[in-house]
């Protein structure tokens, strides 16, 4: 009776401990079966949408859609059911291919944000509830401040994809970055935002065609009209961060600017501080394109350094 008790002791506890053992992997099992495309796509428009989406989606590749991240880009699928590992968008999101996505991070997604990626593809790719095509754009209403939150979407959109580290141009061009409001706003070099003074924000000449080559690089097309105005405005009204706290004026920084020279000193509408100290570089006449290198004064205005005829 002893020996017949031990075994049934010892089954059990072996059925205890199969039990222990698989548990976790069936819960996770299950949790993992729940994964559906409705889960996934909240990050999908935080994240990724800013870039994969609209005609100029990289590589043909959009993701506000489950068509479309379905439907893969021009190198093909990007996701393959059952196969996480071989899949390409999680080996982008990983860093196992290059460039690592999010463009826009670091910080990427994090691992339990991957993880649902992975869950998803494992279980099927389910569709789950109906969900919108895509993220409804915020409009921004007449009687409130433009904040960083609104003109963000635009340059991840159209810039980030080579203002940033392992771009389309590989490292981002004269390392301006465009992926963060501390990056945009950054002085390292110089400021491309002058907060309070479009005119004299490089950034805001770029788009808009004052200064050349026009910006995005891979346009056209360029910004549509209600972007640059948008972008404009929010300049404008100080360059606001995305808690609406206004930018400080960055007193002593360099500028440079292009554009063309009008009568009274003004490059296009702005008016320029020139000096006896100014350098004038060949002469410059009224509608002549110039450079222009100066530094920020505490106004908002640009004191002039020098001006050269193009």
């Amino acid at each position: 009776m002893e020996v017949v008790s031990y075994r049934l002791r010892s089954l059990r506890m072996l059925a205890a401990a199969f039990v222990l053992a698989f548990v976790p992997a069936l819960v996770a099992t299950a949790d993992a079966a729940d994964v559906t495309y409705t889960d996934i796509a909240p990050i999908l428009h935080q994240r990724c949408v800013m870039c994969h989406s609209g005609p100029g989606a990289p590589r043909g590749l959009h993701l506000d859609s489950l068509k479309g991240l379905l439907a893969g880009g021009d190198n093909g699928a990007v996701v393959k059911d059952g196969d996480p590992a071989a899949s390409e968008l999680i080996r982008r999101l990983q860093g196992v291919s290059l460039p690592r996505m999010p463009m826009t991070g670091p910080p990427y997604l994090s691992d339990e944000e991957t993880r649902l990626f992975e869950d998803w593809i494992t279980t099927g790719m389910q569709a789950g509830a109906e969900a919108s095509d895509s993220a409804p754009a915020r409009e921004v209403e007449a009687s409130e401040f433009v904040t960083f939150d609104q003109v963000a979407p635009i340059f991840a959109t159209r810039c980030a994809k080579c203002h940033t580290d392992n771009g389309l141009m590989g490292a981002p061009p004269e390392g301006y970055r465009l992926t963060s409001y501390e990056s945009v706003m950054s002085a390292a070099d110089r400021v491309r935002i002058v907060p309070g003074n479009p005119a004299a924000s490089e950034l805001l000449r770029r788009v808009s065609g004052q200064a050349r080559p026009q910006m995005p690089f891979d346009g056209p097309p360029f910004l549509e009209d209600e972007e640059i105005v948008l972008i404009e405005r929010w300049i404008e009204e100080g360059a606001r961060n995305s808690a609406g706290d206004v930018a400080p004026i960055p007193v002593g920084a360099r500028v440079r600017l292009h554009g063309t020279l009008r009568s009274r000193w003004q490059l296009d509408k702005l008016q320029l501080n020139i000096s006896r100290k100014t350098r004038v570089d060949g002469n410059p006449q009224s509608g002549d394109q110039v450079r222009i290198r100066g530094r920020v004064e505490a106004d908002g205005s640009i004191r002039v350094d020098r001006v050269k005829a193009r």
